[in-house]
């Protein structure tokens, strides 16, 4: 521990179960996870503090690679300011990794790009109801990466937001969009700069029902370029939507010591 108080600029690496969150976003009433971890650092350091998140995760929404940044006047190290704040966090939030970064490091506007993962189970199961969506899926693995071909590339994506996304800038660039699974249990991976309200969820449930009605890459390139929210299908649910890691020039993708928890 260094002896003297400095103002430091400190990037953590979130782990947090969503289901009993509403959200990563401050809200005055409702809990979130981002309202723990400043409250954690409010008992640490005796004042309050605004942290920045690189994503803003729904209301049941889960992370295994949330990026948060801080700047606190403090003597503590990245390490032992990642180890107080586990002392303070409920069970459900945990910070996985803390490291010092310059001055000019945000968590959001530094970011590059955002990977996130959607688990679909074939049926119902006690253990897992908070954390994947239950439904059958009719088609196999070619027909759902090809339904999800033509969000590659740079597009706008008003027809997979809502009406009341906040982000006035509707064009994204993804980078990776791919369908794995067996055994009924399905895995969608999606890698963007940015993300618009609710996008990752529309995506799934749009390119499934696409597939499963044989129109695949067709419907969803007119949905696409069609700007229009009515063609795209209802959200899938929150709870089967994590934000796995934040890629950064200079870092790559953090956090780097992570458990791989979400299969």
């Amino acid at each position: 521990m260094g002896s003297d108080i400095r103002p430091v600029t400190f990037c953590l690496g979130v782990e947090f179960d969503g289901a009993g969150f509403h959200g990563w976003q401050l809200q005055p009433r409702d809990r979130t996870v981002q309202g723990a971890i400043e409250e954690a650092l409010h008992r640490i350091a005796g004042t309050r503090v605004r942290i920045a998140g690189a994503g803003r995760t729904d209301a049941g929404c889960h992370a295994a690679g949330q990026v948060a940044s801080v700047t606190l006047a403090t003597r503590l190290t990245a390490e032992r300011l990642r180890a107080a704040l586990n002392a303070h966090l409920p069970a459900d939030v945990r910070i996985v990794e803390a490291a010092e970064m310059g001055a000019a490091f945000h968590a959001r506007r530094s970011a590059t790009r955002r990977a996130y993962r959607y688990l679909i189970l074939p049926r119902r199961t006690a253990l897992r109801r908070w954390y994947a969506w239950a439904r059958p899926v009719r088609v196999g693995m070619a027909a759902l990466n090809g339904a999800v071909a033509p969000l590659l590339g740079a597009h706008d994506f008003t027809a997979f937001s809502k009406q009341s996304d906040e982000q006035k800038d509707p064009l994204c660039e993804v980078f990776r969009a791919a369908w794995t699974g067996r055994r009924g249990a399905l895995r969608f991976d999606i890698v963007a700069g940015r993300f618009l309200y609710t996008m990752v969820r529309r995506i799934v449930s749009t390119t499934i029902r696409a597939a499963e009605e044989g129109t695949g890459p067709r419907a969803v390139r007119a949905i696409l370029e069609s700007r229009n929210r009515r063609g795209a299908a209802p959200p899938a649910p929150a709870h089967g939507l994590y934000l796995m890691g934040v890629r950064y020039p200079g870092f790559g993708w953090l956090p780097k010591e992570r458990l791989n928890v979400v299969i």
